[in-house]
């Protein structure tokens, strides 16, 4: 099942950060998509829920330096 999600992340100051978030998340079997905007502080993916979690897909973000606030 295909699932989206926005996170707000902050601690993403550049480009490089974007790429950093966007190319670890695509490493996750399951993940489909995902844009990160460091100007936004958002990060947008969808993955099948069937491979992969929203918890996976947070502990990634955190794991590469970057918060990811919650409601």
């Amino acid at each position: 099942m295909t699932e989206s999600v926005s996170l707000t992340v902050t601690g993403m100051k550049c480009g490089g950060c974007e790429t950093n978030v966007s190319t670890k998340l695509q490493a996750i079997d399951g993940v489909l998509s995902v844009h990160a905007s460091s100007k936004d502080n958002e990060v947008k993916v969808e993955f099948d829920a069937d491979k992969t979690s929203l918890g996976v897909i947070t502990d990634t973000i955190t794991d590469a330096g970057f918060t990811v606030e919650t409601a």
